[in-house]
């Protein structure tokens, strides 16, 4: 699946590539409807219905990613309610294994993520991962999401690499696609981003079960 002789940098995506993605959509999905619920005297399914429409409205877009941007939507403190289940945070088999093993043989890694720089914080506080990469990209940071064609040409300018020798594993399908787009050879998806749910088809691209197929 992957002649690590050809790879010089790892790209990897946080949640749901080496996170497990059980937390955010527990907490979209069922914490903070039951939050908003409460702080209206709403019922939850009414609170459930109107907030899975306004999240459609935003996907995609830097909006949704971002935390500050729900807390004014919402009138909730989301970067506080993550806190509130933060013990859901966890990471996916196999990963720390393969981290160290890409950082042994001198592969460059790189957490790129969508994720909003409170989210980031508090996940890598948790899960301590940090000290596995050389450098973390925040699209936040940038701007753009990884969606954004455009997102990758930014990406250029602060973390150089060459398309054709950068491995990218992401959950994502449309940022999968935006990122082949760019020009990337080696891309990998993964078939249970959430754990607590089936594996999922995946017909696009190369796809993993866990990090232990491809750890070098």
């Amino acid at each position: 699946m992957i002649d690590w002789r050809e790879i010089r940098s790892v790209f990897l995506d946080m949640d749901g590539t080496l996170l497990d993605l059980h937390f955010d959509n527990h907490f979209w999905l069922e914490h903070v409807p039951l939050r908003y619920a409460q702080a209206r005297g709403m019922a939850l399914q009414d609170a459930k219905d109107a907030l899975r429409a306004r999240y459609k409205d935003t996907e995609g877009t830097m909006q949704w990613y971002c935390v500050d941007h729900w807390s004014r939507e919402l009138g909730l403190d989301i970067a506080l309610l993550k806190k509130e289940v933060d013990h859901l945070i966890a990471v996916h088999p196999h990963v720390t294994h393969f981290l160290q093993r890409v950082r042994a043989c001198g592969k460059r890694t790189v957490l790129v993520t969508n994720a909003h720089q409170k989210a980031l914080r508090l996940k890598l506080d948790r899960t301590r991962l940090a000290g596995y990469f050389d450098a973390v990209i925040c699209a936040h940071d940038l701007g753009r999401p990884k969606e954004d064609p455009h997102f990758w040409h930014q990406l250029q300018a602060v973390e150089p690499f060459d398309p054709q020798h950068t491995l990218f594993v992401d959950d994502s399908f449309s940022v999968l696609r935006s990122a082949r787009d760019y020009g990337f050879r080696w891309l990998l998806s993964v078939t249970r981003p959430d754990a607590k749910s089936p594996p999922r088809a995946v017909r696009d691209f190369s796809a993993i079960h866990d990090f232990s197929e491809i750890t070098p």
